[in-house]
């Protein structure tokens, strides 16, 4: 399969109308040199055969890997390439329109544990090379969430695209905007300049984030983090990878709250975590000194200002102006 610009990973059980909200904003996108994957953990809702036909693939010859094409446009043939595929307990990884789309459906240990079997599929699909000098890109979109327009991948497409006409060598870039959060009805402004403090404390949401590549396939989510091995992941790429970190002021996608890291227990594992993590990165004075600038700063009372949709505009505002001076 000739690599796409863009792969996007959408992680999935028993999502019903949110993976299908999902995948519609994805099939709006006028950029089209897209690859879906699909990483299922067991749905019994229904929800991927509503997804087959939401792509339009749920009557279409399926991939078997191996270029049958004397198979692939018969009833018979389809039969046969699908039972090669499904397992007897049910798990399958079925290609269509030469590997475009993807869906995987298998047992996982959480969210990262899928994520990582979703890249570990696109690291070991036949005929896939990784350049150097021209990159794709990976993008996470949860279920529920969506692409703010029709025209996000375009735009970020162009942007990739004219950092690499202009500085003629790509060095591995997380490239990043801003997102909408759906609770609050509110843009939340990305921090423009990462550096220690922004790692610190604020790193863009993954929802805003393309990954070049070579990132992803080269680093797994650790998943001895519950809950923030994206953190972890972001921190990895900058510190250790040395990757550049690139921000656009577009809007990438809605966010809808609400799931798995946000709830009460949660919350207090976050938290925990974002500890343990900063440590591996930044030096014990660094933090003394940033925990410092968190307290003066109140930082637990900013974030129940920012989470409520009375104050949040006010909030985003202020946060914005502040980010356009740095």
């Amino acid at each position: 399969m000739k690599r796409p610009f863009f792969t996007i990973i959408v992680v999935s059980y028993n999502a019903g109308d949110d993976l299908i909200k999902t995948l519609e904003s994805i099939k709006m996108q006028t950029f089209k040199d897209v690859a879906i994957i699909i990483k299922d953990g067991g749905s019994t809702d229904g929800s991927l055969e509503r997804a087959a036909k939401c792509l339009g693939i749920d009557k279409e010859p399926l991939d078997n890997g191996k270029n049958d094409n004397s198979l692939k446009n018969t009833v018979e043939g389809r039969r046969r390439i699908s039972a090669g595929k499904i397992n007897t307990n049910g798990s399958y990884d079925i290609r269509y329109r030469d590997g475009r789309i993807r869906i995987i459906r298998s047992k996982d240990h959480g969210i990262y544990d899928a994520m990582n079997m979703a890249v570990d599929a696109m690291r070991n699909e036949k005929g896939r090379s990784v350049s150097d000098t021209a990159p794709g890109y990976v993008y996470f979109l949860n279920c529920g969430d969506v692409f703010s327009g029709n025209q996000v991948l375009k735009k970020v497409h162009e942007k990739i695209q004219l950092d690499a006409k202009n500085s003629g060598t790509i060095v591995p870039t997380i490239y990043y905007g801003d997102i909408y959060e759906m609770k609050t009805s509110q843009r939340v402004s990305s921090n423009p300049k990462i550096d220690d403090f922004a790692c610190y404390r604020n790193v863009p949401s993954h929802q805003a984030c393309f990954y070049d590549e070579r990132l992803v396939l080269r680093y797994a989510f650790d998943t001895v983090w519950k809950v923030r091995a994206d953190y972890e992941h972001f921190l990895r790429c900058f510190y250790v990878e040395k990757a550049e970190t690139k921000y656009m002021n577009l809007l990438i996608a809605d966010y809808e709250g609400g799931g798995f890291s946000e709830t009460r227990e949660n919350r207090k594992v976050s938290e925990t975590e974002r500890q343990q993590i900063i440590h591996l990165y930044l030096t014990k004075k660094q933090i003394q000194r940033f925990d410092t600038i968190r307290a003066l700063t109140l930082a637990p009372l900013r974030t129940k200002i920012a989470e409520n949709p009375k104050t949040a505009g006010v909030y985003n505002k202020i946060k914005s102006l502040i980010y356009r001076h740095r």
